[in-house]
């Protein structure tokens, strides 16, 4: 095996960021990490959001005896703050109370680096939205970025701060994810927002109401609505990361399967 293949192998550790929240980072964390364990893939995610945590509330593990603070705070190990969701994700939650937050230092995140690389094969850690403290200490940790946007100005336009500080920090972008996506004229086309980053488009996510369905569900779209539009499209960018084949339209669901589905709601 070629050196090159041994290193892509080698467990890394990917910072989902964004310049700004309300981009979809976390759906984007939680459904790449699903779309690799898709494909068989052992993947951890890290609510690295202490401040405003949202992996475990999306996952309907919103308060958990063991959490990241507890690492954090050298009072417990980092495997003993692993949960398995029914979607075959492991996560690492943070704490959502005020009390665990004031007593927390971010900064100490880096220091488990090795420790997190020993429990999975993928770990995926969900950034702070911003470039304060608390996204620093997640980009500080990553072996490489990913940055989620919106086809807007505004989060173009933040996206290329988080680009820039990225290359400040000395950490190279895989590439952007662009979310929310209509395909309409009003929105930037993909060829405007690569040229303005100057970096990859690693996938388009189109606006997808099962996204919705999913939060509110508390799961991966990737893992209850597998065939649908948006989970496909994560499923793309997870195949693209992991460099397998993976053919989005033979994923489609059939006339029939929808026609059951149909049926069935109308009993």
């Amino acid at each position: 095996m070629s050196l090159k293949k041994i290193l892509d192998k080698m467990t890394k550790i990917i910072v989902i960021t964004s310049g700004k929240g309300g981009v979809g980072k976390t759906t984007t964390a939680i459904n790449l990490a699903a779309a690799m364990n898709y494909f068989g893939e052992d993947v951890l995610v890290i609510d690295g959001n202490i401040s405003t945590p949202n992996i475990g509330i999306h996952l309907n593990a919103p308060e958990v005896p063991v959490s990241l603070n507890h690492i954090l705070r050298k009072k417990a190990e980092p495997f003993e703050a692993v949960y398995e969701h029914e979607s075959g994700i492991k996560i690492i939650p943070s704490s959502i109370s005020i009390k665990e937050l004031n007593r927390t230092k971010s900064e100490r995140l880096k220091d488990f680096k090795e420790e997190f690389k020993k429990i999975s094969d993928h770990v995926i850690i969900d950034c702070a939205a911003g470039l304060g403290v608390e996204a620093s200490s997640s980009i500080e940790t990553a072996d490489e970025l990913i940055i989620v946007t919106n086809p807007e100005m505004p989060a173009i336009t933040d996206a290329l701060k988080a680009i820039k500080f990225a290359e400040q920090m000395k950490k190279p972008v895989r590439g952007i994810i662009v979310t929310r996506v209509r395909g309409d004229s009003i929105e930037l086309s993909p060829e405007v927002v690569k040229e303005m980053l100057e970096v990859p488009i690693l996938g388009m996510i189109p606006e997808d109401d099962s996204v919705k369905k999913s939060i509110r569900e508390k799961n991966a779209v990737v893992h209850i609505y597998p065939k649908s539009n948006a989970a496909r499209a994560y499923k793309e960018v997870a195949a693209k990361l992991l460099g397998i084949p993976y053919n989005s339209e033979k994923d489609k669901e059939k006339f029939f399967e929808k026609l059951s589905k149909w049926l069935k709601r109308k009993k």
